[in-house]
């Protein structure tokens, strides 16, 4: 009975103009500009306005955004929700970590002047499979700096609005509680609520991933990184795209062969006009086809090499 019932639902539409459709997807281009509209309205503010909570809370967002979509290949959430900032200083906050000298998933500042800033992340999922290979990157200078402004006063302010202080959290990113995004959902609603606010579609910030992964494998993709690079930073392999990533990849493919198709043909056709033999003569010296008549009835003399004897056909 619930197979008979599974088959009479809509199936739930995976491609990016199926899920356009129905307010699911964002394309990378309106992604990128409408994460670095929020980020330059953060900055602005903040010169503007001063540091408040209000003030501070847009820059979180705009940061968190900024580390989601647009500046990076797209990381596993699971490590942004887990990566702790420079000033904690205690242990692995992993629960299955047992290393002692680990720390974590960690944001980093390596030097002040010029600022470099570091992403270390050893707890990633296919880190056992990677043979605990660290997934590790220096920050680009513009995301390093909103993050570093970030980090400063705004991010006090958010801790002290929350009444945190004593306890303060130790991740870098926080919901409107002053907490970590310790379950996935919270950031998922997180998210789209920014999302929404900022002109967008109410998309799963998991999505991202897709959506980076649909302009790279696209026709048109713009220079960029190259895949296999950027697959490591996501935390998997360019085969994994095809697999889990690209939706379009089995109907590009398909669409390319045909398209294709019409070249080839056109060449085939070429090619069988320039060598198509003249089989008039051949016709003229090897066949020969001659209408006897009697009486009685038509005869034909058939078609014989001129090893054979001709045979009459009664």
């Amino acid at each position: 009975m619930h197979l008979q019932v599974a088959d009479q639902l809509p199936r739930p539409s995976k491609d990016p103009k199926g899920l356009a459709d129905i307010g699911k997807w964002m394309c990378a281009a309106d992604l990128v500009h409408t994460i670095h509209g929020a980020e330059q309205q953060s900055q602005a503010q903040m010169q503007q306005q001063g540091v408040t909570v209000e003030t501070s809370r847009d820059m979180h967002d705009a940061a968190l955004a900024a580390m989601i979509f647009s500046h990076l290949p797209p990381v596993r959430l699971s490590c942004i929700r887990s990566l702790v900032g420079p000033a904690y200083l205690g242990p692995c906050l992993h629960p299955d970590c047992k290393e002692p000298s680990c720390e974590g998933n960690r944001l980093s500042i390596m030097s002040e002047s010029p600022l470099l800033m570091r992403i270390s992340l050893p707890h990633h999922m296919n880190a056992r499979k990677w043979g605990k290979a660290v997934i590790e990157f220096d920050v680009p200078s513009d995301l390093a700096q909103l993050l570093h402004t970030y980090l400063g006063a705004p991010r006090k302010a958010l801790l002290e609005h929350h009444l945190l202080i004593g306890d303060a959290c130790p991740y870098v990113f926080m919901d409107m509680h002053g907490r970590g995004f310790v379950a996935a959902a919270l950031l998922t609603l997180y998210w789209q609520k920014w999302l929404v606010s900022r002109g967008g579609v109410p998309m799963n910030p998991s999505m991202c991933r897709q959506v980076f992964v649909d302009e790279r494998q696209s026709d048109s993709a713009i220079a960029g990184p190259s895949n296999q690079g950027a697959a490591m930073v996501m935390g998997h392999s360019v085969k994994q795209w095809d697999k889990w990533y690209d939706m379009q990849y089995h109907p590009r493919l398909a669409q390319n062969a045909v398209d294709g198709m019409q070249s080839w043909r056109a060449a085939m056709l070429q090619s069988h006009t320039l060598a198509a033999p003249d089989l008039t003569l051949s016709i003229a010296l090897h066949c020969e086809h001659v209408l006897v008549s009697d009486s009685e009835e038509s005869r034909y003399q058939s078609c014989c090499s001129d090893s054979d004897s001709d045979i009459e056909l009664d």
